[in-house]
């Protein structure tokens, strides 16, 4: 019998080597939406067949119900049980995170006891700092109404318990009314001096590339900087402060700072509208991160030489002036558009009516 061609067991050592290092990767969705809507499900499919790895949107709860009313907490609670009963995940995956679903990505990460290690986290448009504003909901009577409600009673409890966006509402002009009564990312950013968790600090800087998208065009994100960790100063809405003249990252509560000095920190900013990265935005900075280990190597080390030199500007300047250095690419036809799924719909309508006695 013939022994194979050393160039056939090349190719199939090869095969092997690659198949053993791939790692699979999570989607965890924006608020309104969920797994088995067409756009979602292209943006997985589209992931996995340029990147070669195996990808899953991760739904939280039912969906798009739920992305509006579960608490973030018991959304992340959902999202960590799923992923400890993925086998496919049991040696480590990496998450992309859209919009919202960062912060329960982030969570995984920080409050998961006995999950998978996270490797790589991609997040496009993430409020990681909060947001400022609520969601978009319209111009009518209802709305304006809603708004005005939401922005005076957002720390009460019971807007706690059934609005998920109100565990990242942050508004400056009510800091301490925010730290006390805000149940979620007070926790998730390790802002409160008395609660500082070290675990949550450890489990956040053993990532191995965190990278960060800000959309140049977003204006769901109040400020759109957030998604950098950029935020507004305790007790104003003006300047916006670098991420790294913030102290979140100064006093390093949860691991950027250590991050960033190890050159696992990515800051990007991409032409587009909340979320409407482009496929060819999609290939440059979300793809090269959830490639084989091996495949990915020479284009991450690249990544991060071009990214290096936009940490150093980042830490000199105010955000406006980030946002001119850093090089922004125009996306050509977006392949999703997160805007929309921040108009409230018509049963959330229909629970602001109810909460403050009318109908729209």
């Amino acid at each position: 019998m013939a022994l194979p061609s050393l160039s056939f067991l090349f190719i199939f050592t090869s095969f092997v080597f690659s198949a053993s290092h791939s790692i699979p990767f999570i989607v965890i969705h924006g608020i309104g939406d969920q797994c088995s809507n067409l756009g979602m499900k292209k943006f997985t499919q589209k992931l996995s067949s340029f990147s070669g790895s195996k990808g899953y949107c991760v739904e939280v709860g039912n969906g798009s119900w739920d992305s509006w009313f579960k608490p973030l907490k018991e959304q992340t609670e959902i999202v960590c049980e799923k992923v400890k009963q993925m086998t496919e995940l049991k040696d480590g995956y990496n998450i992309v995170g859209l919009s919202q679903g960062n912060l329960i990505g982030r969570g995984v990460v920080e409050f998961c006891e006995g999950g998978p290690p996270v490797k790589n986290f991609i997040s496009l448009a993430g409020p990681h700092a909060g947001t400022a504003s609520v969601p978009l909901c319209g111009s009518g009577i209802l709305c304006i109404i809603a708004d005005k409600l939401i922005k005076g009673e957002v720390y009460s409890d019971y807007i706690q318990e059934h609005l998920a966006p109100s565990g990242y509402l942050k508004l400056p002009n009510a800091i301490p009314d925010y730290l006390v009564n805000c149940r979620f990312l007070p926790m998730l950013n390790n802002e409160i001096p008395e609660k500082r968790n070290s675990t949550y600090k450890e489990r956040f800087s053993s990532l191995q590339n965190l990278v960060l998208i800000m959309f140049e065009h977003d204006t769901v994100l109040i400020p759109k900087e957030t998604s950098w960790f950029g935020y507004y100063p305790d007790g104003y809405f003006k300047p916006v402060l670098a991420p790294q003249s913030t102290k979140l990252y100064i006093e390093d509560w949860i691991g950027l700072r250590t991050l960033d000095e190890a050159g696992k920190v990515h800051f990007i900013g991409v032409a587009g509208k909340h979320l409407g990265i482009s496929e060819e935005d999609m290939k440059k900075h979300v793809v090269p991160y959830l490639k084989d280990q091996t495949s990915a190597e020479d284009s991450i080390t690249k990544s991060r030489f071009r990214m290096r030199g936009v940490n150093q500007k980042v830490i000199q300047s105010n955000m406006k002036e980030q946002s001119q250095n850093v090089e922004v690419e125009p996306s050509i036809t977006p392949l999703l558009d997160g805007s929309l799924s921040y108009w409230w719909s018509t049963p959330f309508k229909a629970f602001i009516g109810e909460l403050i006695g009318i109908n729209d």
